[in-house]
C-alpha cells in the first residue's frame, strides 16, 4: 500500500497539470462567454478561491485517505473482496465494468447532493460560483470531497475492480470535470456529436444555471447517457448560454469569490430565494 501512494500521486499530479494548463490555454484562445466574472480582478479572486479549495481538499483527503479510491481497490485485491473477483471476471472486462459502474455511482451521488438537504448545504458551494470556467471543476468543499471518497471507496470495495482501472477512472473523472466546466467555445456541430459520447461544456453549463429546473438537470461528469436515461437531460438553457444566469439566486455579489466565505457556506443559514425577476447576471 505504501509503495502505491507515490506512484498514484505522481500519475494524478502529472495528468492534473497537463489537463488544467491545456484547458486554461484553450479558454484564453477561444472563450465561450466573455463576462465580468470571467475577467479581471473578479476572475483572479475566483481562481484564488477555487484553486485554494482543491489544495485544501487534497491535503485533507491525503490525511484521511492516503491512497484514496486506488488504495481501496488495492485493499480489496489483497483481501480477495469484490463481486467482479468472486465472479471470475477477466481483468480487462472488470476494468470496463468498473469504469461504467463508478461513473453511475458518481452520477447518483451528484443527484443525491441536490435532493438531500444536508448534502445540498455542502454541495451548494460548488454552485455558488457566479462564473463557470476550468477552476469551477475543482471548486468542491472539502467535506464533499471526503464524503465522495467514502462513497467511491465503498463501491470499489464492493466491486473489487483492477487497481489500474480505478486509477484511470479517477484521472478521467478529474479531467472531465475540468473539461466540462471550462469556458471554451466548441463548434455546435462538433458539440452535438461529442455530447453523444461525453459531457460537453455547453451541456454541463446548463446545470450551473440559477434557474432551479435547469440546476436539477445534466448531472453527468463523464457519460451523458445517465441523464437521458433517467429524464434529467436538458439540451440548452432557456435564456441561451449568453443570457443565462450562472450561480445561485441567493448570492449574486462577490461573496462566492472569497475563500473564507466559501468554506463557511455549508454552515450559513439559508437565505430567501430571489424571484426570477430579481436575478440578474453581473455586468
Amino acid at each position: 500500500m505504501n509503495d502505491l501512494i507515490p506512484s498514484e500521486l505522481a500519475a494524478r499530479a502529472i495528468a492534473f497539470l497537463a489537463i488544467f494548463l491545456g484547458m486554461a490555454f484553450f479558454e484564453l484562445w477561444s472563450p465561450r462567454l466573455e463576462r465580468a466574472e470571467l475577467a479581471g480582478a473578479l476572475k483572479s479572486r475566483r481562481w484564488f478561491t477555487n484553486l485554494s479549495m482543491v489544495v485544501i481538499s487534497s491535503l485533507l483527503l491525503r490525511v484521511v485517505f492516503p491512497a484514496a479510491a486506488v488504495g481501496a481497490a488495492a485493499w480489496a485485491q489483497a483481501h480477495g473482496w469484490g463481486l467482479l473477483r468472486l465472479a471470475g471476471v477477466e481483468p480487462w472486462l472488470g476494468g470496463v465494468i468498473a469504469f461504467v459502474v463508478l461513473d453511475f455511482a458518481v452520477w447518483l451521488e451528484h443527484v443525491a447532493s441536490h435532493k438531500i438537504p444536508v448534502l445540498w448545504r455542502i454541495h451548494r458551494m460548488h454552485h455558488a460560483d457566479t462564473g463557470i470556467d476550468v477552476t469551477t471543476g475543482l471548486r468542491f468543499h472539502p467535506l464533499e470531497i471526503l464524503l465522495s471518497m467514502v462513497w467511491k471507496a465503498a463501491v470499489v470495495v464492493a466491486l473489487g475492480p483492477p487497481v489500474p482501472a480505478v486509477l484511470v477512472f479517477e484521472i478521467v473523472l478529474n479531467g472531465t470535470s475540468m473539461f466540462n466546466h471550462s469556458n471554451v467555445r466548441i463548434a455546435p456541430r462538433v458539440d452535438r456529436w461529442l455530447r453523444r459520447l461525453i459531457v460537453t461544456p455547453d451541456m454541463h453549463r446548463v446545470h450551473h444555471s440559477a434557474d432551479r429546473p435547469e440546476t436539477d438537470s445534466n448531472y453527468g461528469f463523464n457519460f451523458p447517457f445517465w441523464d437521458r436515461l433517467f429524464g434529467t437531460y436538458v439540451s440548452a438553457p432557456k435564456l441561451g448560454h449568453e443570457g443565462m444566469v450562472v450561480g445561485l439566486e441567493e448570492w449574486r455579489g462577490e461573496e462566492p469569490a472569497r475563500l473564507g466565505w466559501s468554506l463557511l457556506l455549508p454552515f450559513r443559514p439559508v437565505r430567501r430565494r430571489w424571484t426570477a425577476r430579481e436575478v440578474r447576471r453581473p455586468q
